[in-house]
């Protein structure tokens, strides 16, 4: 096992790694929570019931969609990064493509599947690799510094301590509210634990704020352990039932659904690939290894995260949590992915995995990313403004997608008029047009 996943060479452990593993599921385990509420449509009002997905279903084909995603990418790319169901994705999903498009969600499912397979094709032609080795190194470290203050705002709006607000858009939340009390301790407890180095300090303190929020009250404990495991049997396959009328296939609109999940998750994949590949050393001459391998993980994943039942499976930023803690191998995914197959069993206890006990992890790990600010180059007007660009609009747009796309429109034009147009890839001029195009058609 050592062997296998090249202990010696990444200066790690199975401590590390099992800590590590666990870091991760316990920053990203909402989704168990959040995506069956999404994709259910739980709360809206007036929608019939079979534009709704069952929610025990979801639950138990997220959390299998998660394990086989994250064992794909850690026993095929050797990465210690996890997969689930993405949010924003599922988002689109239920509330573009149900809900304002009316596409059946069976369809929809469809939809993810077909993204799902021509991204594997296009990985085994190796243009997704291609691609990504394109990107500039100085616009790669744009996006991981992008995606640290991304995770960081995300932490801090669904912990309460920033709410929205009709004037400013967002101002300091209610800091009095024991929630968002709870979720300030958990940060300065992991800011005190890790500016002491204490091995683990980021999972000890989301340990320590489950344990003070049961103690307090504001985490409910849970009442059993154990629970019973809903039935799969709702989506299982669903995906499937389009091909019974394919004329449902055959649409400008389910044209537009594939085109979409297909443009958002490739270059939400890329920037968490290259930001947690940069966090933990990876990345050489530019370069990510077996990046093939870890876009084929992906694509996989996404494959059997649809026939399962569930929105499309992607690579999770809160991986990053893992590799701050010591994970540096796909053994750590491994872990994560067993974590998730038990949660299928152990579903009382996510109660304690509340948004409180997420954010110190997300908000330490984006104090972490914020690092690679340094690696820009500043002083150059023509790289600093699509830097800036690609960096500010991740949090500003809410997506990690869209801040690339900016930033990368930006890019070949500053380049250009600074006749430094060699130095820009063909493929960056591609992407320019490409991401133009995305936001005439789809964002118009």
């Amino acid at each position: 096992m050592k062997k296998y996943f090249k202990f010696e060479k990444h200066d790690t452990n199975y401590k590390k790694e099992i800590l590590g593993g666990l870091t991760t599921f316990l920053s990203m385990a909402y989704i168990l929570a959040v995506n069956p509420q999404v994709l259910s449509l739980a709360g809206v009002d007036g929608v019939s019931e079979n534009m709704k997905m069952d929610q025990g279903a979801i639950f138990v084909a997220t959390a299998l969609a998660a394990f086989i995603g994250s064992l794909f990418m850690g026993l095929i790319a050797r990465y210690p990064i996890a997969l689930a169901p993405g949010m924003g994705l599922n988002a689109f999903f239920a509330f573009t493509v149900v809900l304002t498009m009316g596409i059946p969600w069976q369809v929809g499912l469809t939809g993810v599947l077909f993204s799902g397979v021509v991204f594997a094709i296009l990985t085994m032609t190796g243009l997704r690799e291609t691609i990504i080795n394109a990107i500039p190194y100085q616009m790669k470290m744009a996006v991981s510094a992008g995606i640290g203050l991304f995770i960081t705002f995300v932490g801090l709006q669904s912990s309460g301590i920033i709410i929205k607000n009709d004037s400013t858009l967002v101002t300091l939340g209610h800091i009095t509210d024991g929630p968002v009390l709870l979720a300030i301790f958990g940060i300065i407890s992991t800011v005190i634990l890790y500016a002491i180095r204490v091995p683990g300090a980021i999972f000890i303190g989301m340990v320590l704020t489950s344990i003070v929020g049961m103690l307090t009250g504001l985490i409910h404990t849970p009442n059993a352990i154990v629970g019973q495991i809903p039935s799969i049997e709702p989506t299982f396959g669903a995906a499937f039932e389009a091909f019974k009328d394919p004329g449902q296939l055959f649409t400008v609109q389910f044209l537009i659904v594939i085109l979409t999940f297909l443009f958002i998750d490739f270059f939400d994949t890329a920037g968490t690939l290259v930001a947690v590949a940069t966090q933990a050393g990876f990345i050489k001459d530019n370069k990510m290894p077996r990046a093939g391998r870890a876009l084929f993980s992906d694509s996989l994943a996404t494959i059997v995260g649809a026939i399962f039942g569930t929105t499309t499976t992607t690579s999770y930023i809160e991986s990053s949590s893992g590799v701050a803690v010591g994970a540096r191998t796909g053994f750590a995914s491994v872990v994560t992915g067993f974590c998730f197959l038990l949660a299928i069993f152990f579903s009382p206890l996510m109660e304690v995995v509340t948004s409180a006990v997420t954010t110190p992890a997300l908000v330490v790990v984006g104090v972490l990313m914020a690092a690679n600010f340094a690696e820009i180059d500043w002083k150059k007007f023509e790289v600093a403004v699509p830097a800036f660009v690609t960096i500010i609009m991740m949090p500003l747009s809410y997506s990690i997608a869209t801040g690339i796309a900016c930033g990368f429109i930006f890019y070949p034009i500053t380049m250009l008029i600074s006749k430094r147009h060699k130095e820009v890839h063909p493929i960056m001029y591609a992407l320019m047009i490409l991401f133009i195009l995305y936001f005439i058609f789809v964002h118009g």
